[in-house]
């Protein structure tokens, strides 16, 4: 009875607030509309509803419907459809989504400046596909206080399905929130329109968890130093649709700064589209502001070209082009940092005393870092220069890294090493290959255990070089001549049973690569079985094998 009483008293109200709505209430419904979200496949995911709050598209929803959803279409009160293009700001917590709409002209709803309070009379305007609609009357039955200035409303309504997300306006016409269903079924919550307002597009966007789940690209972050670092997460991140709005939209914010032409650059230069990129980087020379940096940046773009897609043939991209465009950039504005790309291009056009005597200048600037100590000592390598002098400039260029920031130095550690290996210093060569394995952080490929192995066993290292040849087995099952390293280490430790099996192994894997049937020979005699060993040895002399002779003649004489 209770209820029916209060239901009775809930329908009074309404009906008595309907003869009280004003024009403004009424023509909200132009302001509304329908959402439908769809999946990867074109198939519809979700509905819901909306509200235009500024002439530009800008809208806002609930936020569900987006999670997982490739597109969005909406659909205004006379029938015409546009398509979301951004996400701009979401919060999974009060379920709101604000975003861009393309291709309509709407009429946005005005967002209340002022919060409802209790027992004031406000509407909820339903989505009908047309004009003008009938709102349904309803009474403010609380308001609670979130993030110290916006209102969470709980209304008195029970409302018609298929309403989530539609306004709650006042008697101005002026949205207050967006409709959520309550857990019961005589009242209605909203979440502060102004919240919704308010939500923005951060420079990590591409690495908030909730607008990963959504296809459609996040909008532009305001303020250059925030798009900037929006633009950085879009090329490091993996999906190209995302990619190419970032990038668009940053070209028309910002068409005098060089990042956007850039960035679009080398995603064309990704895609062989040489020519496309000559020609967004003849863009930038001429849009932006500083033209140093346009110049730089394109000398650069077919440096790196060249040395990563070196089998894409393009012959309008030289090296003498790449420094061309770094001397016009230098001719501007003669920055350290153009003269270092200089050096890097004539290294790599071969003139390795040019280039280490710019390296080596470089040092005296303000410029001076760790790199220039390395790349100055693959120089010195590269003109046959003592062995000790690359371990110097390799030494200063380790003890110049800053120690907050070793893992820079794992590439400088990695050459110590191969140089301490040439010189025979072996135990050296061994501890800077470890300190590269740990400042790299991550399991590395076979090669590096094979060689690591190979350095350790002449360092007399053998329990450590059993490791990393099984370590090189382990990343490279399918290589013979890691077994048959392997097979020859266990021999040398006397692990016989070890080494039988192994070269076996070997022997599975490549039946006519001969080191496997020799050293399964050389572990049957160590372990007293002559007969089988020596028909292992044969066959190992059959298939070529120059040490198989003079072993067979060793152990025939025994």
């Amino acid at each position: 009875m209770k209820h029916i009483s209060t239901l009775l008293v809930t329908i009074i109200i309404s009906c008595l607030q309907c003869l009280a709505q004003s024009a403004e209430v009424k023509e909200t419904a132009k302001s509304v509309f329908k959402l439908t979200t769809y999946n990867a496949d074109g198939t519809v995911l979700a509905e819901s509803n909306g509200v235009f709050t500024k002439a530009d598209g800008t809208a806002i929803s609930s936020l569900k419907p987006f999670i997982g959803a490739a597109k969005a279409i909406v659909t205004d009160s006379k029938g015409r459809q546009g398509e979301v293009s951004r996400m701009i700001g979401v919060n999974e917590l009060y379920d709101i989504a604000k975003f861009k709409v393309e291709g309509l002209k709407p009429t946005p709803m005005a967002v209340a400046a002022s919060p409802s309070k209790n027992g004031d009379a406000v509407w909820l305007v339903t989505f009908s596909g047309e004009n003008e609609a009938n709102p349904i009357g309803a009474t403010v039955k609380s308001v609670e206080t979130f993030m110290d200035k916006y209102s969470y409303y709980i209304i008195l309504l029970q409302a018609p399905d298929n309403s989530t997300a539609c306004p709650i306006v006042n008697n101005n016409g002026q949205m207050i929130g967006l409709m959520k269903l309550s857990n019961t079924s005589y009242d209605i919550h909203a979440t502060d329109a102004n919240f919704a307002m308010n939500l923005s597009t951060p420079g990590l966007a591409l690495s908030d968890p909730v607008l990963r789940q959504i296809g459609i690209a996040p909008a532009l972050p305001e303020g250059k130093d925030q798009a900037r670092l929006a633009l950085i997460m879009a090329e490091q991140d993996n999906d190209s649709i995302k990619l190419s709005a970032i990038v668009d939209d940053f070209i028309a914010k910002y068409p005098d700064l060089v990042d956007g032409y850039a960035t679009m650059a080398r995603v064309q230069v990704g895609k062989n589209d040489f020519d496309g990129a000559g020609k967004t980087m003849d863009d930038a020379i001429k849009n932006a502001a500083k033209k140093d940096e346009a110049h730089a940046e394109y000398g650069r773009i077919i440096y790196n070209k060249i040395l990563y897609k070196a089998g894409q043939e393009y012959p309008k991209w030289t090296l003498d082009k790449a420094e061309e465009e770094v001397d016009k950039a230098y001719a501007i504005n003669p920055l350290p940092t153009y003269k270092h790309l200089k050096a890097q291009i004539t290294f790599t056009k071969g003139k390795y005393q040019e280039a280490y005597n710019t390296f080596t200048e470089l040092l005296g600037t303000e410029m001076k870092n760790p790199e220039l100590f390395y790349e100055a000592s693959q120089c010195k390598m590269m003109l046959n220069a003592p062995k000790s002098e690359i371990i110097a400039l390799l030494d200063s260029a380790i003890n110049n890294t800053d120690s907050l920031r070793m893992h820079d130095a794992a590439p400088y550690f990695l050459a110590r090493a191969d140089a301490y290996n040439a010189i025979d210093s072996f135990r050296l060569a061994v501890f800077d290959y470890t300190r590269y394995e740990i400042l790299v952080g991550q399991p590395l490929d076979a090669q590096f255990y094979y060689l690591r192995s190979k350095t350790e066993v002449k360092a007399k290292l053998y329990k450590q070089a059993l490791g990393d040849m099984a370590a090189a087995i382990i990343r490279s099952p399918q290589e013979p001549t890691y077994y048959a390293e392997m097979a020859s280490l266990q021999l040398r430790v006397n692990l016989h049973d070890g080494a039988i099996k192994t070269a076996e192994r070997c022997i599975e894997l490549a039946p006519e690569y001969s080191d496997g049937y020799l050293l399964l020979g050389l572990a049957q005699i160590s372990k007293g079985d002559k007969s089988a060993g020596m028909t292992n040895l044969e066959k190992a002399k059959q298939l070529g094998n120059p040490q198989a002779q003079p072993l067979m003649e060793k152990y025939k004489e025994k």
